[in-house]
């Protein structure tokens, strides 16, 4: 195997790469620094005396939030939504981020200074400022000046967490014993979901949190089934003998101790059918239609699929495990965009299946939460009106928003429209507009959202983003004709 050559990109001597490359690292900081400044100034200018009371108190309005620790001020809810689109994150981001701008301008002041000073990282204050969260003023204050030297990089990362768990508990061992008592009870064992994009080739991870010794017995339990299995290999044929890891063996295991073969024992007259009592498990499978490839050199290709939650596999690969110890339910081809609308506010399985394909995560600039994820609500892009229209129930004018966004949507200033199924643009209540389609989210140019003043449709204006995606004319809530 061969490699190209390096080529450099630059003139530029292996002393000024350094310097270039130092410049750069304290631009970053400086720029985390400011940032920081901003979610602070931010949170400054959306205090609780801008709600109207009266507003507040109805089901979906914006509401006053506390988002840092004991001592910060309230802020207005919607507020941080804004703040994270603009910098291109997700609201979670923008909560955050003010969150522990305020922690740290208020109850972290040492960690304050050095941030402001280019000592200390922002990552490394915000790290602290979320660990003290819990605590009163006064512990947190205690713990700022315990962390705020070491804060700089000094130590390694590893030990300024351990250094930050160990002062919080000191400042508040009552609260450090509470927590101790909720994670004794926090006890699971599940499936991890990964997240959209990574690759599992058709392997998962499956994760059991519990008391010590009980994860010693299942250690234990595994080890020595593992080891009687390693036993009963055959001999090695050769160095180029695939014999199983003991990792692998580890994972046999675990899959005895799950099922130990009863699936493919038979009932005896007069007994329980052991198979009855496993559970019932959805694993969903995309399948897709078309001819299949053929390779002059390799014949007839393998086609891939698609398991919601897990990512791409390999069809040979769901013939051969999923063949073995999984049984099939074969749904009929969903017809997004021949999807018929029906006359109702209420949403068929159908559809919400189909906007869940359409789009895979939630529309909200940014958003990350999957569609169908339990907080996800199917939201009418054009409200739903008794009086008007028919179809208003269908692809066209449905998109899945988190019960958050949906309220920012509804009560928060923000508007949406969708010129096609899967396609959003969202407006924020100072003019910037987001595009959000199956490729992601895009911050558009103010050029891009420029009204066409000499095109006019109907009375309403003809803008530069339609005319770009040859849409039909952007209508949003509340435009003049």
């Amino acid at each position: 195997m061969t490699t190209s050559p390096l080529v450099a990109t630059t003139d530029l001597s292996e002393e000024q790469i350094l310097e270039r490359a130092t410049v750069c690292a304290r631009g970053m900081q400086r720029a985390g620094a400011e940032l920081l400044v901003l979610a602070y100034e931010w949170a400054v200018a959306h205090p609780v005396d801008r709600l109207d009371p009266k507003e507040a108190g109805k089901p979906g309005r914006e509401r006053a939030t506390i988002l840092g620790g004991p001592g910060t001020p309230e802020v207005t809810e919607f507020a941080a939504a804004e703040f994270g689109a603009r910098i291109g994150r997700t609201s979670h981001h923008g909560r955050k981020l003010m969150a522990g701008a305020l922690d740290i301008r208020i109850r972290l002041p040492l960690l304050w200074g050095r941030v402001q000073a280019l000592e200390v990282r922002d990552s490394y204050a915000l790290y602290v400022a979320e660990r003290t969260r819990e605590l009163s003023v006064e512990e947190a204050a205690w713990v700022d000046q315990e962390v705020a030297e070491a804060a700089d990089g000094r130590i390694p990362w590893t030990h300024f967490e351990a250094l930050v768990a160990g002062k919080v508990a000191a400042a508040a061992p009552k609260l450090a014993k509470e927590k101790e008592e909720r994670a004794a009870a926090a006890t699971y064992a599940r499936a991890i979901r990964l997240r959209a994009g990574d690759e599992t080739h058709g392997m998962g991870t499956f994760v059991v949190r519990g008391p010590l010794p009980v994860i010693e017995a299942l250690d234990t339990a595994v080890s020595t089934l593992a080891h009687r299995l390693e036993e009963q290999l055959p001999e090695p044929a050769g160095p180029d003998d695939d014999t199983p890891s003991i990792d692998q063996l580890r994972v046999q295991a675990i899959a005895l101790l799950a099922s130990p073969q009863i699936t493919d024992q038979a009932p005896v007259d007069g007994e329980t059918d052991l198979r009855d009592l496993l559970p019932a498990v959805e694993l969903v499978v995309h399948l897709y239609g078309g001819a299949r490839e053929v390779s002059p050199e390799n014949g007839e290709l393998d086609r891939v699929a698609r398991i919601d939650g897990s990512g791409p596999v390999t069809e040979s690969w769901l013939r051969e495990v999923l063949g073995r110890y999984a049984r099939f339910d074969v749904r009929p081809v969903l017809d997004l965009e021949g999807l018929a609308p029906v006359e109702a506010y209420e949403i068929p399985a159908r559809h919400r299946r189909a906007v869940q394909q359409i789009s895979p995560t939630e529309t909200f600039p940014w958003g990350t939460t999957r569609s169908t994820g339990p907080t996800i609500q199917i939201d009418h892009v054009v409200p739903w009106d008794p009086n008007g229209p028919p179809g208003q129930t269908g692809t066209h004018n449905l998109t899945p928003l988190s019960t958050y966004h949906h309220r920012l949507k509804t009560h928060g200033g923000w508007q949406s429209t969708m010129p096609w199924p899967g396609v959003n643009l969202w407006r924020d209540p100072h003019g910037q507009v987001y595009l959000h389609d199956t490729s992601g989210t895009r911050g558009l140019d103010r050029l891009d959202q420029r009204e066409v003043l000499d095109q006019r449709v109907g009375d309403r204006p003809y803008t530069a983003i339609a005319a770009w995606y040859e849409w039909a004319p952007l209508v949003w809530d509340g435009d003049a004709a």
